[in-house]
């Protein structure tokens, strides 16, 4: 295993600055950790590496992996409609988009916040107040009057509508909340005694604050849901995020058919410098999975290497602070791969 140099992250966490943790797991063993910052700024309360940080998108792989449990217990097909399920609800949804088409962004539908428009990560973009979004079923209004904006199943577009129309499947077919299906159906087969969904704005001891800017006391709570929902949102530990992809590539949350199925690279993301399988991002070349987050307050990497048991992560409670850092940790994760 090749050593991931200190002095390169310390330089990186200098450049914005960065604050959060950043770890590597070997199968039983943490070979490296290091944190930097406040969890708490006005407070002063340094981040330890046990605290939980927020996703942002990264928890994307939690609402795949529910899905597919669904699949995997006759609930659901992945080429069954979606429109089956919605009724008269989001009438803008082509009839034509299916399950699978939202896991693989192929959809084609518009999306409320969409990745290629023109705001900022600091804009207040939600049309309701944030206080209201505690269920997928509530996200509905801002989801509705996006047209359709390409045939489903002629590309990838990467869509976080997409992934919270899955939720409002997940609540539907379940009869649970969105977070009550996440938990039964992944987080406990895995394990994640420290991974949820955590109110922004009662958030506990253990859990670091989101900060929109570099600099200053500014949070994302009123600039994300109160609670986070299908397309990003839940917090989570590093230990947690080693210990969930172990059990994903056991076989512990889904069959290791299905596994296999959602690692068969789908399309190629040159932007992302990436592919993309079913509901999991892959790396480009290699042999490895990972999950990213980035919004207000969130910019987070946990890549894994199945072969070698290893977990590389960073975790970052500011908007842009973790990216220098993660992306010295793509050029580790890039040599281990090349070994």
């Amino acid at each position: 295993m090749n050593t991931l140099d200190e002095a390169a992250v310390d330089a990186a966490a200098s450049e914005r600055p960065f604050s959060g943790v950043v770890t590597i797991d070997v199968g039983d063993e943490r070979v490296f950790e290091k944190t930097y910052g406040f969890a708490h700024r006005a407070l002063q309360v340094p981040i330890t590496p046990d605290m939980q940080f927020g996703l942002a998108s990264g928890n994307k792989m939690f609402t795949a992996l529910a899905v597919m449990r669904l699949v995997e217990e006759g609930h659901l097909l992945p080429a069954q409609r979606v429109r089956d399920i919605l009724g008269d609800d989001l009438p803008l949804i082509d009839d034509a988009v299916t399950i699978e088409h939202l896991l693989t962004h192929t959809s084609g539908i518009g999306d409320y916040l969409d990745e290629e428009a023109d705001w900022d990560v600091d804009d207040y973009i939600l049309p309701v107040p944030v206080h209201t979004l505690t269920t997928a079923h509530a996200f509905l209004p801002v989801l509705d009057g996006f047209p359709q904006r390409a045939t489903p199943g002629d590309g990838f577009t990467y869509c976080n509508g997409g992934y919270m129309v899955l939720a409002v499947v997940l609540e539907r077919v379940t009869g649970e909340a969105h977070h009550d299906s996440v938990r039964r159906l992944v987080l406990d087969p895995a394990g994640l005694e420290h991974t949820g969904f955590l109110r922004l704005d009662e958030l506990p001891a253990g859990a670091a604050v989101g900060y929109v800017y570099d600099h200053g006391d500014r949070a994302n709570t009123l600039h994300l849901p109160a609670l986070g929902n299908g397309d990003g949102g839940a917090f989570a530990t590093a230990s947690d995020l080693h210990r969930f992809w172990r059990a994903f590539f056991a076989g512990k949350i889904v069959a290791p058919a299905t596994v296999e199925q959602m690692l068969l690279p789908r399309f190629e993301v040159p932007e992302e410098d990436a592919r993309f399988g079913l509901g999991v991002w892959l790396h480009a070349t290699g042999a490895a999975a990972f999950m990213e987050g980035y919004d207000a307050g969130v910019s987070m990497r946990s890549t894994h290497i199945p072969a070698a048991a290893t977990t590389a992560t960073v975790l970052g409670n500011s908007s842009e602070g973790a990216w220098p850092v993660i992306g010295v940790m793509e050029e580790w994760v890039a040599a281990e791969l090349r070994q």
